[in-house]
């Protein structure tokens, strides 16, 4: 039970500690951008099980934070949203599997799936094309993917590609096939 509250916690009240904090600097200038940074979209978890009941619990809440934030922002033209990268080269996971991201691809023999995986950047993009968009409000309270709004954005990853992690992870990871990322990468 410890241990479940706790990573509970650190998941959603971190968000929610940033948006007490953050929510009223942000109110004074129209048209401000929340992005919720969270792992998997609405549709994903809302038919995954992730792991365990409070890893579970702690995912969906984030993409709810961004939900009630999009109501709550409205009449300050705000827009919220949540974005998921997809399986992500953070530093940590590239140490993990003693690698670095000029030879990810080497992790690829101990988890073959890691090949989907995406670079910080990626994510990171994702976002300022976010914020550089006139038309964001169109996203406000949505859960959205770095992959998703690659395709439509049109940016790309370090290596130029733009993978579409989450329709690899349902539709191949998941399905129980071997890694293959042609038509996701």
């Amino acid at each position: 039970m410890d241990t479940g509250l706790r990573t509970l916690h650190l998941a959603a009240d971190t968000h929610a500690i940033t948006s007490h904090f953050a929510i009223p600097l942000l109110i004074k200038t129209p048209g401000g951008l929340v992005v919720e940074i969270t792992d998997g979209t609405d549709e994903y978890n809302a038919t995954n099980y992730r792991v365990s009941f409070f890893y579970d619990l702690a995912k969906a809440s984030v993409n709810r934070m961004a939900f009630a934030l999009a109501h709550e922002l409205r009449p300050y033209s705000a827009t919220a949203v949540s974005l998921t990268p997809g399986w992500l080269r953070s530093e940590a996971r590239l140490e993990a599997y003693g690698v670095t991201e000029d030879n990810w691809r080497d992790a690829t023999t101990r988890s073959p799936h890691f090949a989907i995986s995406e670079s910080p950047a990626f994510v990171g993009r994702a976002v300022a094309a976010l914020a550089q968009d006139p038309n964001v409000s169109r996203w406000n309270g949505k859960s959205l993917s770095s992959g998703q709004l690659a395709k439509i954005y049109g940016f790309t990853d370090l290596d130029g590609s733009q993978p579409d992690c989450w329709g690899y992870v349902t539709e191949v990871q998941d399905a129980g096939k071997p890694a293959d990322v042609a038509g996701y990468r």
